[in-house]
């Protein structure tokens, strides 16, 4: 089960739980001291958005109110205590073409502010709009023009707007503009941009109590922490650190405000999260000792802060900490079990030599199996996981996903390869023009130094990722010869047609990663996998979503007719009603059920897990 996007309301805590047992239905769950916590939305409903596809603030609060997108029809819904959810916005005329994302509630209550992305023959147009939050109604549009919008946000009183806005080419973490408002009965007035441009990536603009505009900016080469003042913005605690991540979805919140002032925060050093507090007139911050590793979803709550954290041992849960930063409650655990630590292999972050004399980053697991030892006289196979993204990162909190694979023998490397989160600006643009080359570049090496140190079978190494991942994966299977099998989940097999075939919200992203279409179009084919099948000259077993939108089934299945006449070995696992991205309980055990099989299949062992056989095609053995 999935943790995020937390809200709160007074006493109230609200959270989105994603439950696979459930097909995937995201639900909005209320707790408050004295209660357990329960379903604030009923059964049939899902809270979540389409908005850019990857959605995110798919719900917001008002006292015991809560608002929401519903997954099935991206119409937003009022919900009452003991009442069935009503629509407030118009059914369109095209189905799902109306969605909404990103609300915040007027504080008068009469009125929600929110992005819309309308999707009108085969087009989309986004803009802010305003939503009679009381009785409904055609929205009300208050700010357009530019090809995307974020983060809406009233100043407490109620008289001034703040949002973000790019344009194409540039994605969030490029370029983005925050401007403000005068917000009144005849709308916006008085509209003027405050910071950002093509060259600065503005997240998460919100009003102090005092009236304050805050932002997190990355103008220093590091997204920090900025306040407007009289000569302009200032950097409250300028640290070679990251104070916010990637804006891949809507809802980032890594800072609150307290009432006595500070600000609750949380940053990023060498892929770990830190949590404390910042007094805005010393500059001074104090990290709070606590044992988590990986913090989001932050909220002010009481002198403290509510958020969703987790630890390389303590897979994701909702806990309070008071003002020292001291749990003192969990609200609710990702599973109601904790894993027995005999099983737990703890993320380890390393630093490897890259090429260009350069350093990359990556997490090292460890096999642990408290009832197994491999053979005394040999070293573990290897598993080279190459994130989504690209720009986005390896997390060092407890994944099971992870320890299936170090409970059964593997070693694995999680790279964070240049063009990752987490490290500065400079590292994350290593990618630019690049991609394709510098995270295969990282991966191999990952693998290659873990070789030479002896940790691991050099004969042996496997490669896996989803999305970009899945492209990074089929590119070092395709250009190059370090791994002995690969599995690409979702993965993109031809650039070209993910420049010409995926939604609006990443349509541009490949010019800064590949160049600009269609002038680069030889480079595309160049870094296409698809268009060098005839090097590929290893197993791979490939997983697919047949309603992803980001990365169409035609590009897996076009891959797969290209594994067929080279005559390789390998297996295509496809899942209706799956998206980019699994989220039913029955397709993620499936598939990772079935990437074993298909290892074990390649490399030479009967896994333990009894595992129903994956249709497959020229495997070893086979007739």
């Amino acid at each position: 089960m999935s943790l995020g996007q937390l809200e709160v309301d007074g006493e109230r805590v609200y959270w989105l739980e994603g439950r696979p047992s459930e097909g995937g239905r995201q639900v909005v769950v209320r707790w408050a001291p004295g209660d357990g916590p329960s379903d604030a939305v009923g059964e049939g409903w899902s809270a979540r958005t389409t908005v850019h596809e990857y959605g995110g603030g798919a719900y917001v609060v008002s006292g015991d109110t809560v608002f929401f997108s519903h997954f099935a029809d991206q119409r937003l819904y009022r919900a009452e205590p003991g009442q069935e959810p009503r629509p407030l916005t118009p059914e369109p005329a095209e189905s799902m073409g109306s969605r909404y994302a990103d609300a915040r509630v007027s504080p008068d209550g009469r009125e929600l502010v929110c992005v819309r992305e309308r999707h009108m023959d085969g087009v989309a147009v986004n803009d802010i709009v305003l939503v009679d939050a009381v009785n409904g109604g055609e929205p009300s549009e208050l700010v357009s023009g530019a090809d995307f919008f974020s983060a809406p946000r009233f100043s407490d009183d109620g008289r001034c707007l703040a949002w973000l806005c790019w344009c194409h080419p540039h994605m969030p973490w490029d370029g983005t503009e925050l401007w403000t408002a005068e917000f009144g009965d005849d709308g916006l007035a008085g509209a003027q941009r405050i910071a950002g441009g093509p060259e600065e990536s503005i997240s998460q603009p919100r009003w102090s109590p005092d009236g304050v505009l805050h932002w997190v900016s990355d103008r220093t080469g590091w997204w920090n922490l900025y306040a407007e003042g009289g000569d302009g913005a200032e950097a409250l605690a300028p640290l070679d650190a990251e104070f916010t991540g990637p804006d891949w979805i809507f809802g980032q919140s890594t800072y609150g405000f307290l009432a006595d002032g500070r600000i609750v925060v949380t940053w990023w050093q060498r892929a770990l999260a830190n949590l404390g507090v910042l007094d805005p007139r010393s500059g001074r911050l104090d990290r709070w000792d606590m044992p988590y590793t990986a913090v989001g979803s932050l909220r002010p709550y009481g002198d403290g802060v509510v958020a969703v954290v987790a630890s390389a041992t303590d897979e994701p849960a909702v806990v309070v900490l008071d003002g020292n930063g001291t749990v003192t409650d969990t609200l609710r655990r990702s599973r109601p079990a904790t894993a027995d630590p005999g099983y737990l292999s703890a993320a380890q972050p390393i630093e490897f030599s890259t090429e260009g004399g350069q350093t990359a980053h990556a997490l090292w697991y460890e096999p642990v199996n408290s009832d197994a030892e491999g053979p005394a006289d040999a070293c573990p196979p290897l598993i080279v996981m190459s994130h989504g993204g690209p720009t986005a990162s390896a997390s060092p909190a407890l994944n099971l996903a992870t320890q299936f694979w170090t409970t059964r023998g593997f070693a694995v490397v999680d790279v964070n390869y240049g063009g990752s989160t987490g490290y500065g600006r400079e590292y994350r643009e290593r990618l630019k023009g690049r991609w394709g080359i510098v995270d295969v570049d990282d991966c191999a090496n990952a693998a290659r130094h873990l070789a030479s140190e002896g940790l691991v079978d050099d004969d042996k190494l496997a490669i896996r990722g989803g999305s970009a991942g899945g492209y990074t994966t089929l590119c070092a299977l395709t250009f190059r010869d370090d791994f002995s099998v690969g599995a690409s989940y979702f993965g993109v097999a031809d650039a070209e047609a993910l420049a010409t075939d995926t939604h609006k919200f990443e349509s541009r992203y490949l010019d800064g990663l590949i160049g600009p279409y269609p002038d680069a179009k030889e480079l595309y084919r160049e870094r296409s996998p698809i268009h060098y099948a005839d090097r590929l000259s290893v197993p791979l077993i490939l997983f697919q979503g047949l309603e992803d939108k980001v990365v169409p089934p035609s590009q897996a299945e076009v891959m797969v007719e290209a594994l067929r006449l080279r005559g390789l070995p390998f297996a295509y696992v496809a899942f209706e009603a799956e998206q980019h991205g699994f989220r039913k309980a029955e397709t993620i055990v499936r598939s990772i059920e079935a990437e074993l099989w298909f290892y074990g299949r390649i490399l030479g062992f009967d896994p333990a897990d009894r595992i129903e056989p994956v249709p497959a095609e020229n495997l070893p053995g086979d007739e």
